[in-house]
């Protein structure tokens, strides 16, 4: 039986973007998906663009959260698939080939995650690529040196949701990092890697939307990698530094 991946949206008023995002899980070849979409209580319309497309919509709930770790925490609670991905209300996948690309990586039994490459795009025009983030070939060792996969491509089994835990919300901007920690370098899971661009993001998200979150999620970065027993000031430096390549690379494509 073909494997059942469950996307998860998390959104609060997003209505400018949603049917994007909508739009491109309903559009892969993949078809044993199981969308969720969880609201935050949003009041700008995002309803009315959800209403249009519950079609493709296995389960929809809306009400207040505490951000958007605990929106995911309520998604992965309901999923009931194989794998468990997400669908950001600002993002789109690469092409509608994406999780078919991701399904046949977990057909190795041994793959406990799978990931690939994400652009970032403008947030106005989402045809402009203004950061190309190359996940690259698996390494567990990598993690000390500051690498981590790109979290809106990571794909995982939901079995690993139940033995190591959801997000952690006492994190507010690096909750995903956390986990990925717990994930990766104390539960030693075995991680695919497919050389695609997976995912289109649009500028603009919580971590890069102001200088002040950007010193606050190095402070949680930190504290990430002290409570997973993963370096210190040095790795949270080279985590920094190696971002600064995907500003000048571009993925093969768009070249």
């Amino acid at each position: 039986m073909a494997l059942q991946i469950s996307v998860i949206t998390a959104v609060l008023n997003r209505s400018e973007t949603l049917a994007e995002a909508l739009r491109s899980v309903r559009d892969q070849s993949w078809e044993n998906i199981e969308h969720i979409v969880v609201d935050g209580g949003s009041t700008d319309g995002t309803l009315a663009v959800v209403e249009q497309y519950k079609c493709g919509i296995a389960q929809f709930i809306s009400s207040p959260d505490n951000g958007p770790y605990d929106a995911l925490n309520k998604g992965i609670a309901l999923a009931t698939g194989d794998i468990v991905g997400f669908m950001h209300a600002d993002d789109a996948y690469g092409s509608t080939n994406s999780l078919q690309q991701v399904a046949r990586a977990f057909e190795d039994p041994s793959v406990g995650a799978v990931y690939g490459d994400l652009v970032y795009v403008g947030k106005k025009d989402p045809s402009r690529i203004v950061r190309y983030w190359q996940g690259g070939a698996y390494q567990r060792e990598r993690l000390t040196q500051g690498w981590m996969p790109p979290h809106p491509t990571l794909y995982v089994r939901r079995e690993l949701y139940t033995r190591y835990g959801a997000f952690d919300t006492r994190y507010k901007i690096a909750a995903d990092y956390d986990h990925m920690l717990r994930l990766l370098w104390r539960g030693r899971v075995n991680a695919a890697y497919i050389p695609e661009v997976l995912v289109r993001m649009r500028m603009g998200g919580l971590s890069n939307g102001s200088l002040r979150n950007m010193f606050r999620k190095s402070r949680e970065d930190y504290t990430a990698m002290r409570e997973n027993g993963i370096g210190g000031l040095q790795t949270l430096l080279m985590k920094n530094v190696t971002k600064l390549p995907q500003f000048m690379v571009r993925p093969a494509a768009a070249r």
